[in-house]
């Protein structure tokens, strides 16, 4: 159920027997030379929707931009700082609770906004408003990921780049897959990224001066059905899981006894 097509009496009707939300997040940033700035934020609403068709369960609208500073070398990019995006997120997702959700799964396809959606939920779970937690695809499948390519890379790698063959094939550069790999970082244990145990990058182009990572030339339509697919079953059975749970149980534990096993 998609929350911008249905009425609000519609609506009334949804929250009058259930309370789960499914908001998808991600970026309008840059992916290199071959997959568009909207790749993470097309990710996480097509598994958004997908998943939320199958259970049933209530799908918002997506968030396009977020923390994305680190990539803001790159022309397109862009972002909210990481506090505006936390008070934002906070502020939508209470809207949802008015309304009668209680617990809520952020469909995350950026790596970026994932401690700052951690602590929105920490929040919410804090004064018992609702049960928040956050999602990311390919953190759900490491094993299926790890195994279908030999290089993979964490951003505009060959994972991403086969979802959106898979998703939108029309707007990946497949002529310029070899001048993603070969302009970026295929391995990354070739990367410079520490001295004397701290780390010494901040942003993307400290790593890769396109971008991206791992080898794009791996990734095929096929590779990016399967991991989506994939991808999908794990999110429906978190929301089934979710959607089971007492209310009670999702809320924080009761203060520990100050004098545990004592008699009064």
């Amino acid at each position: 159920m998609y929350l911008s097509h249905q009425t609000w009496p519609e609506l009334g009707d949804y929250v009058a027997e259930e309370s789960t939300a499914v908001v998808p997040l991600g970026s309008t940033e840059q992916h290199g030379p071959h997959l568009p700035l909207a790749t993470d934020y097309l990710i996480a609403e097509a598994l958004a929707r997908e998943a939320t068709d199958r259970t049933n369960v209530l799908c918002t609208p997506p968030v396009r931009i977020a923390v994305s500073e680190h990539h803001r070398q790159f022309h397109g990019t862009m972002w909210v700082e990481p506090g505006v995006f936390r008070d934002y997120v906070e502020s939508f997702s209470r809207n949802l609770t008015y309304h009668g959700i209680d617990r809520i799964v952020y469909v995350n396809a950026h790596g970026g906004n994932t401690q700052h959606l951690r602590e929105v939920g920490r929040r919410l779970r804090r004064d018992e408003t609702a049960y928040a937690i956050e999602w990311m695809w390919d953190e759900s499948i490491p094993d299926l990921v790890s195994s279908i390519f030999e290089h993979n890379g964490p951003h505009g790698g060959p994972k991403e780049t086969a979802m959106i063959m898979h998703i939108a094939e029309e707007l990946v550069r497949t002529d310029r897959l070899e001048a993603a790999r070969d302009g970026g970082l295929v391995d990354l244990t070739e990367a410079d990224v520490r001295q004397f145990g701290s780390r010494t990058y901040y942003d993307s182009p400290d790593n890769s001066e396109n971008g991206v990572f791992g080898d794009q030339t791996d990734a095929t339509p096929e590779k990016g059905a399967q991991l989506f697919e994939a991808a999908s079953d794990q999110l429906v059975h978190l929301i089934e899981w979710l959607d089971d749970q007492p209310f009670e149980d999702l809320m924080p534990k009761p203060h520990v006894d100050p004098q545990p096993g004592s008699r009064r």
